[in-house]
């Protein structure tokens, strides 16, 4: 029998492969979203969490980044 999932391939350096398999992981985005774990730079994701990961990503660099201030 064939299982077919509709999805996306996610290239991404190991640092954020990492995030994004803790979020799978504790079910941040409400489900599992990892199909598979392919190799050490890319994800099998649902197709549909595509922009949602995008803005967790956006939120993540946000919370990194710091102002620059003019004196």
């Amino acid at each position: 029998m064939v299982n077919v999932m509709k999805g996306t391939i996610v290239e991404c350096d190991p640092a954020m492969k990492q995030f994004l398999l803790f979020l799978d992981e504790t079910n941040a985005l409400g489900r599992k979203f990892v199909i598979q774990d392919l190799d050490d730079t890319h994800l099998f994701v649902a197709a549909d969490v595509v922009q949602i990961l995008h803005d967790k990503v956006g939120e993540l660099m946000e919370l990194n980044s710091f102002p620059i201030t003019h004196k």
